[in-house]
């Protein structure tokens, strides 16, 4: 069951194919409460197809941390897969929980939360149709990243593969929030697109390597729809901003990883394609424990 509550979260956005008008994208200001509500309807909208787009490649019950297809069963960014057991485990901005999923199997007890009542509805779609070993009984949570709805020392690990970060205008809100929900202790590892992606076109080939705008322009990519509403927000931040957003939260930076693009990846979908992902970084995944 989806328990519900006030409105983030993994990969890059896809076009709707459902909206009668497409969005005019722009960069503006765009604060929490329209870039909550802008995501929450967006993911909504769009769940069903990005299930279809990406489903393949995240599997039901794995743990990938980018489109590079950094797998955790391998990068081992949570600590030891035999020491997971038992452990509670929050992913924020779950999707259809695949990353929770691999982590039951494992033995500890996740809790799937994303702002988007449809990304939830697909993790229940997986676990009824061909369940996986060890999910059954993942909680699934609505609620927004930057309002947790769980007591103070709740969990002792939480991770978020592309999920509300970059989605939220103020992220040390979201740092913060999963550091109260931590254990002493406790460990928070997240993905985003790489910082030094904003400064390219969002194009797979040649044309996308060719630097367009500047890095240091934090304003806001968003799509808005003809009355000037936001339909998608996605905020920028330098890799200083990111580091100086975890230890404003309450956190200390123990790793940065930019994964490599793998040779066995020949995936190509939005801006991400092996041609860019073997000259520039595509995702930064920061390795964090409690202050």
């Amino acid at each position: 069951m989806v328990q519900e509550h006030e409105p983030n979260g993994a990969f890059e956005a896809p076009q709707s194919a459902d909206e009668a008008l497409e969005p005019t994208a722009t960069r503006r200001i765009a604060d929490d409460t329209e870039s909550s509500r802008a995501s929450r309807g967006w993911w909504d909208r769009n769940a069903d197809e990005y299930q279809e787009e990406h489903g393949a490649f995240l599997g039901d019950d794995r743990f990938i941390w980018g489109p590079e297809g950094l797998d955790e069963e391998e990068a081992g960014l949570l600590g030891p897969a035999d020491r997971l057991k038992g452990r509670d485990v929050l992913e924020v901005g779950a999707g259809a929980a695949q990353c929770s999923r691999w982590l039951a199997a494992r033995g500890a007890r996740p809790v799937a939360l994303d702002i988007s009542h449809r990304q939830l509805r697909h993790a229940q779609r997986i676990d009824t149709g061909a369940p996986a070993p060890g999910s059954s009984g993942i909680a699934l949570v609505q609620a927004d990243a930057t309002a947790l709805p769980f007591r103070d020392g709740s969990f002792d690990l939480a991770c978020s593969a592309y999920g509300a970060v970059p989605f939220v205008a103020e992220p040390v809100r979201v740092m913060r929030e999963v550091r109260r929900v931590l254990r002493p202790g406790g460990r928070w590892v997240f993905s985003v697109t790489h910082p030094v992606r904003w400064a390219f076109p969002d194009e797979p080939g040649p044309e996308g390597l060719s630097v367009s705008g500047s890095y240091f322009d934090r304003t806001p990519y968003v799509e808005q729809d003809d009355a000037g509403r936001a339909v998608y927000v996605e905020h920028h931040r330098t890799l200083g901003d990111r580091v100086r957003d975890v230890v404003a939260g309450g956190f200390r930076l123990i790793d940065l990883v930019e994964p490599e693009w793998p040779s066995w990846n020949r995936q190509e979908w939005g801006g991400w394609s092996p041609l860019r992902g073997g000259l520039i970084p595509g995702t930064a995944v920061f390795v964090c424990e409690q202050d």
